[in-house]
């Protein structure tokens, strides 16, 4: 019975007769995915707000408090390859609607947390399921969706990120403030219930898989300490408390440790990805173009606040980016080449950057320009994903979609650490001057998408 049970559990359930033979079933599969895309942004931009009160409960430091964030996005990363590796020979679905279960359950638990180090273990917990989710849900989408409609099903997945990303700040903001911290991390609950309920009858199972002989153990423990020391010297660098010769440190070892994982994916029997992947001209320089576009993307959620006022007008200034990021993502140029959309997009996202350096940062100036931006990276960040995911062999989507992921956290934690660098050198001023420069590598590394 034991074990009846056990094998089970390590079966993908099918969906419904009635689900799979509709013809429009990969449009519920994506609503699906767009549940985890919602949380995950959510939980990205709500749990930094709760930093002030996380502080006096626990009677810690800011920077000691920074760790609830920093434990989660270094588990996150490191995790994105192997998980993705693993749902591409185990079962997309599987890990992920067992990456939901993990996610809620931890989210549950931190908010019962009483010491700010069972807060940091339980956020590591969390970002494990947070992996599950993240490395699946690009390749769940672009598996589940017929070619002509991939890029459109990516489109409104981008667009689910954006709304969360829009919420984090009004949401966390309303919860802290109204009911306490403990409820920034208790309303993933309800949510993660209904995404395992949704995801077990709408999602298709894995169809081609990549087998797995044996786990690279060795491999996961170069790219962990890669990703682990490059995050660290980062931050570092945007703020974490730590003398020259430890980032100098932190950096060498990331680099060492890179170079340690390159040459172990060549000479493993089983690696975790195929480095002939990002030999292809267009995988590689959408990865590169994906950790751009995060990057832009992110930088102005640091320089906006740091400007002065109050945090709800920042907040209100702000929105504008994720609100245009999801109408252009579901709407924008919906009948171009990925390629034209791609090269559109970073195109409006310099033209939106450049006043920024010349006029005067009031709010109308701002949200205006945020908005464009908001456009322009709607319009990218789909087409870019889709030639990404068309360019990788189906069966190995898990480790496309981690590629993507890993892409984007760096991205993420680059914005964060080159603006705020530029905000402590000469200002505001050279802060946009860096997200012009990004924008204008994102066009010229698009061009290499095809025709």
């Amino acid at each position: 019975m034991d074990t009846e049970l056990l094998r089970r559990l390590g079966v993908e359930p099918a969906r419904p007769r009635a689900v799979a033979r509709w013809p429009h079933a990969h449009w519920l599969a994506v609503a699906a995915v767009c549940l985890g895309a919602f949380m995950g942004q959510l939980d990205a931009s709500i749990v930094t707000l709760t930093f002030p009160a996380l502080s006096r409960e626990f009677g810690a430091s800011l920077a000691g408090v920074q760790w609830v964030s920093l434990s989660y996005l270094l588990t996150l990363v490191a995790l994105l390859l192997p998980v993705g590796r693993l749902a591409d020979a185990a079962g997309r679905k599987l890990l992920y609607l067992y990456g939901f279960a993990v996610f809620t359950v931890a989210s549950a638990a931190c908010g019962f947390a009483d010491s700010l180090p069972l807060l940091v273990g339980l956020r590591v917990v969390q970002a494990v399921g947070a992996a599950m989710l993240q490395a699946n849900s690009v390749a769940l989408v672009t598996t589940s969706s017929p070619r002509r409609s991939m890029r459109a099903a990516l489109g409104v997945q981008a667009a689910a990120q954006a709304v969360g990303l829009a919420l984090g700040p009004t949401l966390g903001g309303v919860l802290v403030d109204g009911v306490g911290w403990r409820w920034v991390f208790w309303v993933n609950v309800p949510i993660g219930l209904l995404a395992i309920a949704a995801g077990r009858y709408l999602l298709p199972r894995t169809r081609q898989r990549t087998a797995m002989r044996s786990v690279d153990w060795l491999g996961v423990a170069l790219l962990g300490s890669c990703s682990t020391a490059l995050l660290l010297g980062l931050s570092a660098l945007s703020g974490l408390d730590a003398p020259v010769w430890a980032v100098v440190t932190l950096f060498v070892a990331g680099v060492v440790a890179g170079v340690g994982f390159v040459v172990r994916q060549r000479l493993a029997a089983d690696p975790l990805v195929d480095l002939n992947l990002l030999r292809d001209g267009v995988i590689a320089s959408g990865l590169v173009a994906a950790m751009l576009g995060y990057l832009v993307l992110f930088g102005p959620l640091v320089v906006v606040p740091a400007l002065g006022g109050s945090v709800v007008r920042a907040g209100l200034v702000l929105t504008s980016l994720p609100v245009g990021f999801a109408l252009a993502a579901t709407f924008g140029g919906s009948r171009w080449p990925d390629r034209t959309r791609a090269l559109v997009g970073g195109l409006v996202c310099v033209a939106a950057l450049i006043p920024l350096c010349l006029l005067p940062l009031t709010d109308p100036v701002l949200a205006i320009s945020l908005a464009a931006l908001g456009i322009g990276l709607g319009l990218f960040t789909p087409a870019n994903n889709a030639a990404v995911m068309a360019a990788i062999p189906a069966a190995c989507s898990g480790v496309g979609g981690g590629l993507v992921n890993m892409a984007r956290g760096l991205g993420t934690t680059l914005g964060v650490a080159s603006v705020t660098l530029a905000l402590h050198g000469t200002g505001p001023r050279a802060a946009m001057i860096v997200l012009v420069v990004a924008a204008l590598c994102l066009v010229l590394v698009s061009r290499r998408h095809p025709a």
